[in-house]
């Protein structure tokens, strides 16, 4: 009897450093994805926004191959996948108020930055430059500049299934929102500017093959909530993780 209520303390501690861990991980992760927005904003002030021609984007990797890169969709790789970081914490610290719609925001999450992993075209654009820039003729750099358009045009903003991807992260964004209303856990305002950031995010993402006017001017709003969701999401996962013993 002793020896089993050792053990079932030892797994309780082993449970409870597990949960401290995965909070303080999705906290920092947080932090990190307003960091990136913050770096992309910095970017495209400074170095301008993203090329959306290969023409240009050859350019400019010809002057400046870390521009070529940071101007590119690199950093929102970065703010993408630490949602492998974030979303993980919120399961364990939600799943209790609503078990299946926390497990299918997750795993439509883990789907969605896999997928965007796969259509993300840094290194390719990255690779032909380099062969642009050794062309020698100009049917070379017309093959190349083809090539170049080509990835744009299937890269993870163009294709149906990036398409997709948008509507899979910023529909799990919601649904996670609509369930941290409902926690003691997470502020009022942590869980209305996550429905509002992901809310408009996915809203303009809908809207922007058929109206892309409207859908720019829905983009300069929503990135005011996601200013306010990720400090305020790493603030109460790192709280939680003080809170777990």
């Amino acid at each position: 009897m002793v020896a089993a209520r050792q053990k079932q303390e030892s797994e309780l501690i082993l449970t409870a450093s597990g949960l401290k861990g995965l909070y303080r991980m999705g906290g920092v992760a947080a932090f990190l994805q307003l960091a990136a927005i913050l770096i992309l904003t910095i970017v495209i002030a400074t170095l301008g926004p993203k090329p959306t021609t290969a023409e240009e984007y050859f350019a400019i990797h010809q002057s400046s191959r870390v521009a070529a890169v940071l101007r590119g969709d690199f950093l929102l790789l970065i703010l993408i996948g630490l949602y492998l970081g974030t979303f993980p914490a919120l399961y364990m610290a939600l799943r209790h108020l609503n078990p299946i719609a926390t497990a299918m925001a997750t795993l439509l999450t883990i789907i969605a930055v896999t997928l965007t992993f796969s259509s993300e075209s840094t290194f390719s654009l990255l690779h032909l430059g380099d062969l642009y820039g050794a062309a020698e003729t100009d049917a070379q750099r017309v093959q190349l500049l083809a090539a170049g358009e080509a990835v744009i045009a299937t890269d993870m903003w163009h294709n149906s299934g990036a398409y997709m991807c948008g509507i899979l992260l910023q529909g799990s964004g919601v649904m996670i929102s609509l369930i941290m209303l409902r926690s003691k856990a997470f502020s009022k305002i942590t869980a209305y500017s996550g429905l509002l950031g992901n809310g408009l995010d996915l809203i303009q993402h809908v809207l922007h093959p058929l109206v892309p006017g409207v859908s720019a001017v829905i983009m300069g709003v929503m990135g005011i909530f996601y200013l306010v969701w990720f400090p305020m999401l790493g603030r109460d996962l790192l709280r939680l993780s003080r809170k777990t013993a």
